[in-house]
């Protein structure tokens, strides 16, 4: 027998009150939680305190107790003096890619593929991947970052994305690739163009961040300020050029619950596994062709050919065109090959320092992201997310100059030991 709308309502109400126990609500303190951590009020400064924690977290577990108090002795102390007796009386040209300067001391400066390419894979990204992705594993198992979309919804609106493009915002912290894979939840293709777009070029991987915190300490504040104003002032741009709609955020909140060691274990492995195997390969082609650009003078070439945008426009030392081709296979790389150049002996001031890594941050994606870029996006959108690039390095490029001309910043940067 067919219903009609009056008698369904009847039998829902019937059965409602058979099976509805109607009684007094007694918060707990997981639904006070809760409520505490999307109210504004609240929220944003328990927001603040989670990734200050983060932070402290990252910066302690990765580079005060794994890189600083573990990796360096190793392969300063151990496994640099045992390549440079395994590669001896080798051809001088198989020595320096494999092992770098026969004069270095330790890793950072060697720069050979065995020294300074395993040194910054293993030494110094493998422990801040690991510590980003733990804490990450842990905040989503928890329930917090769907809490953490509905507070920076309101936001991320005004560039035409939603709260949930905070997710794969923070997981391209951790690495580009996944953090690419992510947007493909968003609703339209202007967002996901502009999610793709603002996060290859200004969420810089943990990776990166890794070699910043070991080698620029008090400038990765300065930094990441310049990466957020970008992220904001262009995402507002294209929202307002690029057509399409930015419909509301809809997706289930969870209750908050206890982190499960097996489901936090899989999630580490699985990111961890996989930068392994693609990030790992990246950086020790890097150092193999920088090193024979050296080798066959190819690099004083393009540095030369170079050289009017690397000092006119930029105000860098025309040796930093190393560290802009090694960003294309790896920027973490590029990051680190300006450390080792300093190290070799190239004068560079802090501010320059400053204004190469914003500039290595945002001027390509690594190889790997772009290759992912191509897959996500159609041809016209994969044009337009270069022409942004090259626009934003060349204005962030032009401006950051200007800044410098006026003295700050001009004492000689000496690299960390």
């Amino acid at each position: 027998m067919e219903l009609t709308i009056d008698q369904r309502w009847d039998l829902v109400e019937r059965i409602s009150k058979e099976t509805v126990e109607v009684g007094v609500y007694e918060p707990s303190l997981k639904d006070a939680l809760a409520d505490v951590t999307v109210r504004p009020a609240t929220g944003i400064p328990f927001a603040i305190a989670v990734i200050y924690g983060f932070w402290a977290f990252f910066c302690e577990f990765a580079g005060t107790l794994f890189t600083d108090g573990f990796f360096c002795k190793i392969f300063d102390g151990h496994w640099l003096p045992w390549l440079q007796g395994v590669f001896a009386g080798t051809p001088a040209w198989v020595f320096n890619i494999f092992v770098g300067d026969p004069l270095a001391d330790n890793c950072f400066e060697a720069f050979g593929v065995l020294s300074s390419g395993i040194f910054l894979a293993i030494g110094v990204v493998l422990p801040a991947i690991v510590a980003f992705y733990l804490i990450f594993a842990i905040l989503e198992d928890v329930g917090y970052m769907p809490r953490l979309a509905v507070l920076v919804d309101t936001l991320l609106h005004k560039i035409g994305l939603h709260g949930y493009a905070i997710v794969p915002t923070i997981l391209s912290l951790g690495c580009n690739v996944p953090g690419v894979t992510a947007v493909r939840p968003l609703e339209t293709r202007k967002q996901r163009f502009l999610a793709i777009v603002l996060l290859s070029v200004f969420v810089p991987c943990g990776a990166q961040i890794g070699i910043m915190e070991g080698m620029i300490p008090g400038l990765i504040g300065w930094v990441f300020l310049a990466l957020v104003i970008g992220y904001f002032g262009v995402g507002w741009v294209i929202n307002k050029i690029v057509p399409g709609e930015s419909p509301e955020i809809l997706m289930d909140v969870p209750p908050y619950q206890m982190p499960t060691a097996r489901n936090i274990w899989a999630k580490l492995w699985t990111r961890t596994s996989k930068f392994l195997t693609v990030a790992v390969p990246f950086v020790l082609l890097g150092c193999v062709i920088v090193a024979v650009l050296y080798i066959t003078g190819a690099m004083d070439a393009i540095a030369s050919g170079l050289s009017p945008v690397i000092t006119g426009v930029f105000g860098l030392p025309q040796d930093t065109a190393a560290a802009m081709i090694a960003g294309f296979l790896r920027k973490d790389l590029a990051v680190g090959t300006i450390g080792m150049l300093a190290a070799g002996g190239m004068t560079i001031t802090v501010f320059q320092v400053f204004t190469a890594v914003v500039l290595l941050s945002i001027y390509f994606p690594c190889l790997a992201t772009f290759a992912l870029m191509i897959k996500e996006l159609n041809w016209k959108e994969t044009l337009g997310a270069l022409a942004t690039l090259i626009v934003m390095v060349f204005v962030y490029g032009a401006i950051l100059h200007l800044i410098g001309l006026s003295g700050i910043g001009s004492s000689v940067w000496v690299p960390l030991e």
